[in-house]
């Protein structure tokens, strides 16, 4: 019997499947699975969908103390509660579900040896894409690979603000807005927006994909927040998209991992993931790249991955792969992450300068002396709100370069009295070259 804890909006979806739809996955599975506790302080939610209120309960000691519960869904997010809730039933012997991508960045690794210690395991498919089957397709699907890369849209609110616009021109405060009304952002979005979601589920996912304990503190992450619409437009006139991307990258025996705004040619699959849909790009030594799409989030959608961690569970699959595969986060080393200023990458740069003779020589001569090569130049109309006497933007496509020297080069820029202190910096992203061998 399942108990499920937390019906929110996720938690809503799955106890609508695990109702609605219980004959047609008992039929579809041949398991003979049922919900026996929907555990919340308030039930409004689960009234509004239909739910049973025979099955409605404030104390979860109940679920606990209760030997036919044998798989605990926790659903409430956050880390506090939530990391009790795991732990009570890990020590209970409960095997857990979660879509809990904070928890399990931060106490993946102790959460994991709880449940060896006790003999159940932890699903949690639904923690890191929503509803695409991402954790699967890497832990079973390309086992016999070693994986190269990985490269994700994993925040669907971010991608959506972006979509937004790149396809309607609106700036990030409109378009933050109406994600908000859409109720695809959160009153207080901080945590799509800053970044950090989609580090916890680069974290979680970089441990499978490499095979050690990515921790969180080493993914250096940057939001969307100062995205301007002109950098945005710009980059579509030169057939680049923005998106935010997670990276985990295996460079010889170093990882990097990183979340950051990017630009990435319209050529790209990833390119075309639009709206509040997530996709995720694998490239393993064996299959070469593939990709997966689908709704990053959304009740029934999360739900999906829920269920499928339920029937994994259920069937015994889950505790096998727990017991045999030697990937988890509590049964491998930390590894040696690539520092910051050690990654390559190409650069758009955006200076506003003065119009005057010599500024771009400047420029030039600065770039050079930290040896990094052009790509491309042009200077550009003034911003419409810029009175026709000010800095003028002067783009700039940079060859591939190490942050560090970009940094660096950054720095002497800035010192110049001709240019403006605030000097647009975006990674620009090239599609991985299949490394097949």
């Amino acid at each position: 019997m399942i108990a499920l804890v937390g019906c929110g909006t996720v938690g809503g979806g799955t106890a609508l499947l695990l109702t609605r739809d219980i004959e047609h996955i008992k039929a579809k599975t041949g398991l003979n699975i049922g919900l026996k506790y929907v555990v919340d302080i308030n039930f409004e939610n689960a009234k509004a969908l239909g739910i049973p209120p025979t099955l409605y309960e404030t104390d979860y000691q109940k679920v606990i103390d209760d030997p036919e519960v044998t798989i605990v869904i926790e659903l409430v997010g956050g880390l506090t509660f939530a990391r009790d809730v795991v732990t009570k039933a890990l020590n209970a012997k409960k095997n857990v579900v979660t879509a809990n991508k904070a928890l399990l960045a931060n106490y993946g690794e102790s959460l994991f040896r709880l449940a060896r210690e006790n003999n159940v395991c932890i699903g949690f498919e639904a923690s890191c894409a929503g509803g695409i089957p991402i954790v699967n397709a890497i832990t079973t699907g390309m086992a016999v690979n070693k994986i190269d890369a990985i490269y994700g849209i994993v925040n669907g609110t971010c991608n959506y603000i972006l979509t937004q616009m790149i396809d309607k021109g609106q700036s990030y405060k409109n378009a933050l807005k109406g994600a908000q009304k859409a109720g695809l952002a959160e009153a207080d979005p901080t945590l799509d927006v800053n970044g950090m979601d989609s580090a916890h589920k680069i974290s979680i996912l970089s441990s499978l994909c490499f095979g050690y304990n990515c921790e969180l503190d080493h993914v250096s992450a940057s939001g969307i927040e100062n995205i301007d619409i002109y950098d945005v437009m710009l980059g579509k006139e030169m057939d680049y998209t923005i998106k935010l991307l997670a990276i985990g990258e295996a460079h010889g025996s170093k990882l990097s991992l990183r979340v950051h705004p990017a630009f990435i040619s319209n050529t790209h699959p990833l390119a075309r993931i639009s709206g509040p849909f997530n996709g995720v790009s694998l490239y393993g030594h064996a299959v070469g790249h593939t990709m997966y799409y689908g709704r990053g989030a959304g009740a029934l959608p999360t739900a999906s991955a829920i269920g499928a961690d339920i029937i994994s569970v259920a069937n015994g699959t889950q505790k096998i792969n727990f017991d045999n595969y030697k990937f988890w986060p509590d049964l491998t080393e930390k590894p040696t992450y690539m520092e910051p200023s050690e990654i390559a990458s190409k650069f758009y740069l955006r200076l506003n300068v003065e119009d005057h003779v010599g500024v771009t020589a400047t420029v030039t001569r600065i770039l050079a002396a930290n040896d990094i090569s052009i790509s491309a130049i042009s200077q550009k109309e003034p911003k419409p709100e810029e009175p026709a006497n000010k800095r003028i933007p002067l783009v700039i496509l940079l060859h591939k370069t190490t942050k560090g020297k970009l940094d660096t080069a950054i720095t002497s820029l800035q010192k110049e009295s001709k240019i403006s202190k605030n000097i647009i910096v975006i990674p620009v992203i090239d599609e991985k070259a299949e490394n097949i061998r």
